[in-house]
């Protein structure tokens, strides 16, 4: 598959952090407007080079620092409406029809926004990224309640609040070691009870318990990253109870190849198991996380699996319509996406 097929192919995207994927260029015209002295350099270019040798760490915890730097310029209501709309266009660029970009409210309160002001700000940006693309993406927010806070449930109050506007689910994100889902069981309840979607982060730095306890304790519809269900499967391909489970329920997996090289959730592309569990039957879908944080786009990922595993168009339109099916979307609005947008987008590029 040649790139300008990548570069064509309709894309979905489920796992993409907003503050992890800001331009470099803007985070340095945001910092000069703040006041914000803390950028290790104000070259476009070697910042966003910085970024991505930041987080080759090996570790979720150091990976998850160079945050405060794209946090500390996105305090205003007049930033957060710029990067939204850039991250809108950015993505349209890059041939994402329909994506659902996620951000936690609580880290963007230091200049005196309140909760509703960020979202309302957040939700704007994403309407005018729209609008100046000429409607060729969809972006939905997912709020993100910090697994190491204890304001999950009031992100989870104002994911209901904004549930028509914009908003499509909840997330729960942040350090997973010693920062079980659980602790944030009120957060799901209430949204189970309002009828409102939600994902969770499982499965990178700790294993599969901690998936466990976000689909059995917490009830997930999908998890975030959960690479680690490899850990209840045996080298043979035989299923674990909780493996059989995810798979059996089609609870989707927001696959992250490139980050999870980064975290040490995975060694290499060559063995990065998202073909074996492609292949076992999960419902896998391909993700960037943080795309200037990890350097990668929608576009790169699809070029790693051509690289790694020689996927073609098929096998990326299956990864597609499964993200598609996954979405935080009402039903029409999802099979309108795959049989209007997706699969004739594909079926072009082997025509």
């Amino acid at each position: 598959m040649h790139l300008s097929d990548i570069l064509r192919a309709p894309k979905v995207v489920l796992h993409d952090h907003l503050d992890g994927g800001l331009r470099p260029a803007t985070i340095i015209e945001l910092a000069r407007e703040a006041g914000y002295t803390g950028l290790p350099t104000e070259e476009p270019a070697a910042l966003a080079v910085w970024f991505r040798d930041a987080a080759d760490s090996g570790s979720l915890e150091r990976y998850l620092e160079t945050f405060a730097h794209t946090c500390a310029v996105m305090q205003t209501r007049e930033a957060l409406e710029r990067i939204a709309a850039e991250c809108a266009q950015d993505l349209a660029e890059d041939g994402v029809v329909y994506a659902e970009v996620r951000y936690a409210p609580e880290q963007h309160l230091e200049r005196g926004l309140t909760l509703d002001e960020v979202v309302e700000a957040v939700n704007a940006g994403f309407r005018e990224g729209e609008r100046r693309t000429g409607g060729k993406i969809t972006v939905r927010a997912l709020l993100t309640g910090m697994r190491h806070t204890d304001r999950s449930l009031e992100i989870a109050e104002l994911t209901v609040a904004h549930r028509d506007g914009g908003v499509a689910g909840f997330d729960i994100a942040g350090g997973e070691i010693g920062n079980p889902p659980a602790r944030h069981l009120p957060a799901f309840q209430h949204l189970k009870r309002n009828n409102c979607h939600y994902t969770i982060h499982a499965g990178e730095a700790v294993g599969a318990e901690s998936i466990h306890e976000a689909v059995q304790v917490c009830g997930a519809e999908r998890i975030g990253h959960g690479v680690r269900i490899t850990d209840d499967i045996a080298e043979d391909g035989t299923l674990g109870r909780l493996a059989a489970y995810v798979r059996d329920n089609r609870i989707a997996l927001e696959v992250c190849p490139t980050s999870n090289l980064q975290t040490g959730a995975a060694k290499d592309y060559a063995t990065h198991p998202i073909e074996r569990l492609r292949t076992l039957g999960f419902r896998v879908t391909l993700n960037t996380d943080n795309r200037l944080v990890s350097g990668t786009t929608m576009s790169r990922e699809f070029a790693h699996m051509v690289e790694a595993f020689g996927y073609g168009p098929e096998v990326f339109e299956e990864l597609t319509v499964a993200a598609a099916e996954a979405a935080f979307l009402p039903l029409p609005e999802r099979e309108r996406l795959i049989e209007q947008i997706i699969r004739p987008g594909y079926a072009a590029l082997t025509a």
